[in-house]
């Protein structure tokens, strides 16, 4: 992003985001902590980048025609970021979202010119707590819909332009802001395309650079542990689901964060370091933490703050 022009659309604004040394946080660790604090895109979620990304990509193989409208699930950061590309590029944009995701999302993405689509959730789960099963229901839902509109579906979960996103921005951008100086990196995986991108930059970069995925201890699939908790509060991952974009051999090891460690996380990232991120981002800093403390000690991790505090509003996540 290049802030001394004059820009002719808001998909300019898309990346170029800042990383943050955690001095307050990290005092007294054995190491370094940097966050990529992703919020600053325009909608406030490092999903802006594989929005931009998919349909770039989709306009020039020609697989998304001029007016045809886009179609994908989302938990919402995805789909707020596929809301303003689309408008700003002219397609109708249909955000499948289940009712277990916060309203804000819905809010924002309407707002944004999206046409919502919420799917109920599946018996049992909890309101703010989007489980595995939940996420099968809105697979459905938006297949279903895609193909009854003869939309293009981004298809989030195995669209390679996500990834791509990441490995050739996000990625890129850490190892220049760092001046190549981070020794590991950790990320919450939802989709899997930060990890992916990110960790192939990475390697490409400096193969001793290790790579550490994060899960959530209630649904750590990756790690090939059992499932006890499908509906935990760290929204946009932990569907206990198969992974399609991550390569294994990117993955140096796991590390798990419980829904309490994130959210007591994000609270003190407000607090201590005025980082105004969702759960997802406290997961990230919890897990470097953690990887200090144990496993990789006096290194230099990077992690992601996926996204704004903003679109947690109605969780409980914060108090008025």
């Amino acid at each position: 992003m290049n802030e001394s022009r004059v820009i002719n659309s808001i998909t300019e604004t898309i990346g170029g985001t800042p990383l943050l040394a955690l001095n307050r946080i990290g005092a007294g660790l054995n190491g370094k902590i940097f966050a990529k604090l992703e919020y600053f895109s325009p909608g406030h979620s490092k999903k802006d980048r594989i929005a931009l990304s998919i349909i770039d990509a989709a306009e020039k193989d020609g697989s998304l025609a001029p007016g045809q409208t886009v179609v994908e699930l989302t938990s919402g950061n995805t789909g707020t970021g596929l809301a303003l590309v689309c408008k700003a590029r002219g397609y109708p944009f249909v955000a499948v979202i289940s009712r277990g995701n916060s309203v804000e999302r819905s809010i924002m993405m309407k707002a944004l010119g999206a046409e919502i689509f919420l799917v109920d959730q599946a018996p049992h789960s909890q309101p703010g707590q989007v489980s595995g099963e939940d996420m099968k229901l809105v697979e459905e839902a938006a297949h279903k819909l895609a193909a009854e509109r003869n939309a293009f579906r981004a298809d989030q979960f195995q669209n390679l332009n996500n990834m791509r996103a990441h490995e050739f921005g996000t990625g890129p951008e850490i190892l220049k802001q760092t001046a190549g100086g981070i020794t590991a990196f950790c990320d919450f995986v939802g989709s899997g395309g930060t990890f992916a991108g990110c960790a192939t930059a990475f390697k490409n970069y400096n193969a001793a650079i290790r790579c550490f995925v994060v899960e959530p201890s209630e649904a750590a699939v990756m790690a090939g542990k059992p499932t006890t908790g499908a509906g935990h509060p760290i929204q946009g991952g932990g569907y206990s689901r198969t992974n399609l974009l991550i390569d294994k051999k990117l993955i140096d090891g796991f590390i798990q964060v419980s829904g309490e460690e994130a959210v007591q996380m994000a609270h003190r990232l407000a607090m201590e370091e005025g980082i105004f991120g969702g759960v997802s981002g406290g997961a990230n800093v919890a897990a470097a933490i953690k990887l200090l403390q144990t496993e990789i000690p006096g290194a230099s991790i990077a992690t992601i703050i996926c996204d704004s505090g903003l679109k947690y509003m109605s969780t409980g996540l914060w108090e008025a």
